[in-house]
């Protein structure tokens, strides 16, 4: 067996042993894997002339995943995060075929060195109250379609739920009752139940006396009555914000995804005084820290704190309480 077969059957028992049997990855994992090694091997194949199943461990070192990466961003565009992403994915293989061809471990280690590049992180986008209205108003509540997108896009507001999440739902994922709530998988396969508000119940009863559907059919289908893509998602909420716009001038200068109305449920428990703890657990998240993004995004509570300072130019002191007789000339 030569050196070629070896790499092509590497990077084969990498995906159906290592991630698939071993890790147990979720189908989300394997198909960003998948994505960056497809870019990799047509990167090879321009660049070093060799079909994917042509290519060495050797050709992938150092020096040409650097310049890889450099392709990514400055030909097709990534972002940094999207280009740590892929070079996270390429670390994995790397670890993976540090032992099963030790021989190559001084090249594969030089791979596995190269960081991750910083960035500069951006405040989170999220919708204020009257840019949720908006949007809400926005669906003709005298189609179908449009009583069913009013009711997904509450349900996303008030879930906070990943898109990856609420395109997986079905019928029987509702559970209405004295505590209603939805259960979910989310991120790492963990299962966990989100509460529901009074309005989205209700919005939820409506809906699925319309919709009329078995426990394991869609809950939110698409036209052709299956489950909705992570880009049908997208393309809903888009048309919607479109409308939207016209009637909420605010809206023009934020750009609007799944994510954040996901964002905008965490603010407003957020705003409504909800610990920080609880509002990591509600949204799946794996450290509460991740959570401190929203606080430094909220503009209200920075407010609030600035409000218990004490101006520059006011002497400090003990409060004394007004005169009797002026107390009572202030109250009229």
């Amino acid at each position: 067996m030569n050196a070629n077969i070896n790499f092509s059957k590497l990077v084969e028992t990498f995906f159906l042993d290592r991630l698939i049997r071993q890790r147990q990855a979720s189908p989300h994992t394997i198909a960003s894997y998948r994505d960056t090694f497809c870019i990799l091997f047509k990167f090879a194949l321009q660049h070093l002339k060799k079909e994917p199943s042509m290519l060495t461990i050797e050709d992938l070192d150092a020096p040409f995943i650097g310049t890889f990466l450099d392709y990514l961003e400055k030909n097709r565009g990534n972002s940094a995060r999207s280009r740590n992403t892929r070079l996270a994915a390429i670390h994995s293989f790397f670890k993976y075929a540090a032992f099963q061809d030790p021989s190559h471990s001084a090249m594969i280690q030089r791979v596995l060195a190269m960081p991750s590049k910083r960035y500069d992180r951006k405040q989170i986008d999220f919708l204020t109250k009257d840019e949720t209205e908006s949007l809400l108003s926005a669906p003709d509540q005298r189609t179908w379609a449009g009583r069913r997108d009013k009711t997904l896009l509450l349900f996303m507001v008030q879930t906070g739920l990943r898109v990856s999440e609420l395109i997986k739902l079905t019928c029987q994922d509702i559970i209405l009752g004295s505590r209603a709530y939805v259960c979910c998988k989310g991120k790492g396969r963990k299962e966990r139940c989100t509460p529901l508000r009074k309005e989205t119940k209700a919005a939820l009863q409506d809906w699925l006396r319309e919709r009329q559907g078995q426990s394991l059919a869609p809950l939110f289908p698409n036209a052709k009555g299956n489950f909705f893509s992570r880009n049908g998602i997208g393309y809903l909420l888009d048309k919607h914000i479109a409308i939207a716009r016209q009637k909420c001038p605010s809206l023009q200068k934020k750009r609007i995804s799944p994510h954040v109305l996901r964002h905008t449920a965490a603010m407003d428990l957020l705003q409504h005084g909800v610990d920080r703890s609880v509002i990591a657990l509600w949204l799946g998240h794996e450290n509460v820290e991740t959570t401190q993004m929203y606080i430094q995004a909220n503009l209200e509570i920075k407010e609030q704190a600035l409000s218990k300072t004490t101006p520059l130019n006011v002497k400090p002191g003990r409060y004394k309480p007004d005169d009797d007789l002026l107390s009572f000339l202030k109250s009229l």
